[in-house]
């Protein structure tokens, strides 16, 4: 007799995730009204949970965005000032998010953040691979620097020497009283 084991399933899978991570002050944020669709519950009802809870999320853990990184947002967006939110949005980090996991017990809670946790971790190894990928550009440029240079040396020593040669100039040549020699 076989056991099949259940694999919880998310509602939301991590590819989809991703498109609600961003980068705000050099850290990848979720923002509270993306957290809130997520999880399935209001912005206010998450906030509050938060709020009473508020110890457990240092500032490195989440932080309120400032009004203009809220105008910015906001006009990425294309939404209006008068519609909408009136205070900036809460912006969790990684470490934010996790603790979060910790005051929201839902069963879809719970499944969405194993989903957000697993989209933190591919962006972070996109990351990792793009940085070694810059690297090996970086090193490609210089060594074809060094080696272009010296092209480029030999074509601005032709251009300077063709310059300054005294070769007579082709087509007609006009003299003072304007006849052609």
């Amino acid at each position: 007799m076989t056991k099949q084991v259940r694999k919880s399933r998310s509602t939301i899978p991590a590819i989809q995730i991703e498109r609600y991570i961003y980068f705000i002050r050099g850290k990848k944020i979720i923002l509270d009204a993306d957290l809130a669709i997520l999880y399935g519950v209001q912005t206010k009802v998450l906030t509050q949970a938060v709020r009473r809870n508020i110890n457990r999320f240092p500032a490195d853990f989440m932080f309120q965005l400032n009004n203009e990184e809220f105008d910015n947002l906001r006009s990425q967006f294309v939404t209006s000032k008068r519609g909408g939110r009136r205070y900036p949005p809460y912006a969790f980090t990684e470490q934010g998010v996790a603790m979060l996991s910790g005051i929201l017990n839902s069963e879809q809670a719970v499944k969405v953040n194993i989903e957000i946790m697993r989209a933190f971790v591919r962006l972070r190894e996109m990351l990792a691979s793009n940085k070694g990928l810059e690297q090996k550009i970086n090193e490609l440029e210089q060594k074809y620097d060094e080696q272009f240079r010296s092209v480029f040396d030999a074509i601005k020593q032709l251009m300077r020497s063709s310059a300054t040669d005294n070769k007579r100039p082709i087509g007609f040549v006009w003299d003072n009283n304007n006849q052609e020699k």
